[in-house]
């Protein structure tokens, strides 16, 4: 698909499938009709996507929540990529950072880069190369991780997507994989209702609903039944745990 007036080009609606999905996703993008065909391309994918509309906003989003993948601009109001870059890497955030610009020059690709930025993608630009710069950066931030995740017989593996517990395989909904992964990448830390919010589903989640518990009681139902060892316990007026010790066990 083509915007006319822009020259953008957008895939149509067949969208090609990326090896790990249910990441968090920040487009820094002030053009709101860009943001706006970003978002929605990045969601057909089961990417969670937020959007800030300038630097300030987006260094905001950065500090205050834990993503994936940030996707930004240079030319923005209030603060530019470049500065808003500079001050999320002083923050020691090691998210990996795409860039994207208008200005196609060496020198601006020598700036954002040196600012702290991964990648760099100049404007116009066809959506299905946008997708495939956001998985390399995914499969480096992988690799950085460590491909397979490991707690007491239960094995998470972020690239093929397959999860077992002592080597009987659980299939798993998006989120509920989403959700078993951030409980995994955070092994034996107590984490609040809000923090999983957060990582797992996007800025607008209605934290007045129940949402969250229902999915932690389904995954429990999938990775726990059957099984003499509980690993998702409940900590009590703080949120969940996973955790391989029997004594955290508050549920």
């Amino acid at each position: 698909m083509q915007d006319g007036r822009r020259g953008w080009h957008f895939p149509s609606p067949v969208f090609y499938h990326v090896g790990k999905t249910n990441m968090r996703i920040l487009v820094v993008e002030d053009e709101k009709k860009v943001a706006s065909f970003i978002k929605k391309g990045l969601e057909e994918q089961s990417y969670v996507v937020d959007v800030a509309h300038d630097g300030l906003q987006g260094e905001d989003m950065a500090r205050k929540n834990e993503y994936d993948v940030i996707i930004l601009d240079i030319l923005l109001p209030k603060q530019d990529g470049v500065m808003t870059c500079q001050k999320i890497r002083a923050l020691k955030i090691d998210v990996p950072i795409l860039m994207l610009t208008a200005l196609g020059d060496t020198d601006s690709k020598v700036r954002g880069l040196d600012a702290g930025a991964d990648d760099y993608l100049t404007k116009p630009f066809h959506f299905e190369e946008l997708l495939a710069r956001v998985r390399a950066l995914l499969r480096r931030k992988s690799q950085t991780k460590g491909a397979v995740l490991r707690v007491d017989g239960l094995v998470l593996d972020p690239v093929t997507r397959k999860v077992e517990r002592d080597g009987k395989q659980i299939r798993l909904t998006t989120r509920e994989f989403a959700l078993l992964e951030y409980f995994m990448r955070n092994e034996g830390k107590s984490l609040s209702r809000t923090q999983i919010a957060q990582h797992v589903w996007d800025v607008s989640f209605d934290m007045e609903s129940n949402v969250i518990d229902v999915y932690v009681k389904l995954l429990r139902q999938k990775i726990d039944r059957g099984f003499q060892k509980q690993l998702i316990k409940t900590v009590v007026g703080v949120g969940y745990v996973l955790s391989e010790q029997d004594e955290n066990d508050k549920s």
